[in-house]
């Protein structure tokens, strides 16, 4: 009797398992294709599971781009620019693009060519509003004070 409960219950879970597996699979591909958010409120908090009560991880600032790994019901699992993963509430979450500086000095043009104007530099860990790719390897940049201009993805992360 219990070996034929302990294989009904088996059974059961093998039959499960791969019906979750490629559930998750399937969600964790939408994140494959470098789906971006950002952290749309002040001090949100990054958890180390998809819970209120999990571990605080830390606290991130508005418009902190991340990269949507895996998404359920309520949460997103996000990697950070430094690889570090996290879950966040959705609610938290915004559309908005935004990329950060992960050169020393990300140098922004007028337009998507080295020998245009220099608009302005940024340093490390500056965060610019992603404004759109351009050709050849540019993105559109916008700096919170205004300034607009073209970036080279090699140097901002969130692209």
């Amino acid at each position: 009797m219990r070996l034929q409960l302990f294989r009904a219950g088996f059974v059961t879970a093998g039959l499960l398992f791969p019906l979750l597996f490629f559930s998750c699979k399937a969600i964790a591909q939408e994140g494959s294709q470098n789906e971006f958010l950002s952290i749309a409120t002040s001090a949100t908090i990054l958890y180390d599971a998809p819970s209120l009560n999990a571990g605080k991880l830390y606290v991130a600032s508005v418009n902190l781009p991340l990269e949507v790994v895996v998404k359920v019901v309520g949460w997103v699992k996000v990697r950070d620019y430094h690889g570090y993963l996290a879950w966040v509430e959705d609610k938290n979450l915004s559309p908005k693009r935004f990329v950060i500086v992960n050169a020393s000095v990300g140098s922004v043009y007028q337009s998507p060519d080295q020998n245009s104007s220099l608009v302005f530099q940024a340093r490390q860990d500056v965060v610019l509003e992603w404004l759109g790719a351009a050709a050849n390897g540019w993105v559109k940049v916008k700096h919170q004070d205004g300034q607009v201009g073209y970036i080279r993805t090699d140097q901002v992360w969130g692209v």
